[in-house]
């Protein structure tokens, strides 16, 4: 029954590797992959390893954690680079929901796989950013709301590089639990 074993091994490490393509699309990669692990895990339980298979739950809290992190640290990349660009209330927001529709758009609007969607959520951050800086009761200038702007995107930017690196860290883990018996 070992084969079997490896064989949900080698699966979950093709389709986790897959999954790592989706954090950089900001789609919920990590989330998939915390899924796929979850049914490997029970299989394994059911079929191979029975109650032996603890090792594979330790991995799956760690990754939910991570997972958690992960997602925390994205979320308030593209807001907190508009901080400390300078930026307001309305310029926090704007960048996080223009990083959102900007990655959704870049999708659909830059034809060119993956990059696309990053290249969309890095303008979305600015143009959000900015729109929210020259809008409302204490509107600026467009000229003073380029540095909330820019440091919108670039907040975007570092947060999907850092969930990326954290949904290897997962990959990795998830890996590790199904390996270690």
């Amino acid at each position: 029954m070992m084969w079997l074993h490896w064989t949900f091994t080698a699966i979950f490490a093709l389709l986790g590797a897959g999954c790592l393509l989706l954090v950089i699309m900001q789609l919920p990669g990590v989330w998939i992959m915390i899924g796929l692990g979850v049914l490997v895990q029970l299989a394994d339980v059911a079929w191979i390893h029975g109650e032996d298979a603890t090792p594979g739950w330790w991995a799956i809290g760690i990754a939910v954690a991570l997972a958690i992190i992960g997602e925390i640290l994205e979320a308030v990349s593209g807001a907190a680079g508009a901080k400390v660009g300078g930026g307001g209330r309305r310029s926090m927001w704007g960048g996080f929901i223009g990083g959102m529709v900007g990655a959704l758009l870049g999708t659909f609007m830059i034809p060119i796989p993956i990059l696309g969607t990053f290249i969309g959520a890095i303008v979305g951050a600015f143009a959000g950013a900015l729109l929210g800086e020259i809008t409302g009761a204490h509107a600026q200038t467009v000229r003073a709301s380029v540095a909330p702007a820019a440091g919108a995107a670039a907040g975007r930017a570092a947060g999907t590089v850092f969930k990326s690196a954290i949904a290897v860290a997962v990959w990795l883990v998830l890996i590790a639990g199904l390996v270690i018996r």
